[in-house]
């Protein structure tokens, strides 16, 4: 299921030119790598169908989109909540024809730690978008609710009190908590980002497929509440 909204073009300042409107963005993915991620669905660890996921679908992003990977819960081990709730880390920057800098450093972590997801998304504004102009997109993608005494849902209520050039595609993994589905929807919606809960491969394919727009045709139901 899903939420759909449709994004505007941005402006970026281009070197030695004026400011220019056009459909290029600034996308962001982040990706879970916490402890619950080597839990099997369908008898598959989580991580190894989100790995297999993206090493088919990095070849089919354009080349001329700028994509950057950041993940979290790769570091601090569970039992060590001070650390794994700033566990979150910008591996790969926004830029041109990445996709293979992202395969290869998803393959190169392993899931072990907790879901600092507040902490990744202010990171993410505050540090990896920063001097960026424009629209910038982030696609979240996390098999849990934040469990790092935070709210993403009223961390981005506050943003976008300011801030309107941000949105959040969030896909739930395999979420069946109703108390984090609901913040994951609030992290979406409130930013004019879409919502997917996803519980198998096709179907986690099928959304990072409709959130970066690689398919030739796509279609949704807009689920309303």
């Amino acid at each position: 299921m899903l939420f759909v909204n449709t994004l505007s073009s941005k402006a970026l300042i281009q070197k030695g030119s004026a400011v220019k409107e056009n459909d290029e963005e600034f996308i962001l993915f982040i990706v879970d790598f916490s402890n619950s991620m080597t839990e099997k669905l369908h008898g598959t660890k989580k991580i190894n169908m989100v790995l297999d996921t993206m090493q088919e679908l990095l070849p089919q992003v354009p080349q001329d989109k700028r994509v950057g990977l950041r993940v979290y819960g790769h570091k601090g081990g569970y039992f060590m909540p001070g650390m794994a709730c700033k566990a979150s880390s910008l591996i790969v920057p926004m830029i041109k024809g990445s996709a293979p800098q992202i395969q290869s450093a998803l393959f190169s972590l392993r899931p072990t730690g907790w879901t600092p997801i507040t902490y990744s998304l202010k990171q993410a504004v505050n540090s990896d978008f920063a001097g960026v102009s424009g629209k910038k997109r982030i696609i979240l993608l996390t098999d849990g609710g934040e469990n790092c005494d935070e709210s993403p849902c009223d961390y981005v209520m506050e943003l976008t009190k300011t801030r309107q050039d941000i949105s959040i595609d969030v896909i739930a993994f395999n979420i069946y908590d109703q108390e984090a589905n609901n913040q994951l929807k609030c992290t979406a919606l409130v930013t004019s980002g879409k919502f997917y809960s996803a519980n198998t491969a096709a179907e986690l394919m099928q959304s990072l497929q409709n959130s970066l727009n690689v398919q030739k045709e796509v279609q949704g139901v807009i689920i309303s509440h």
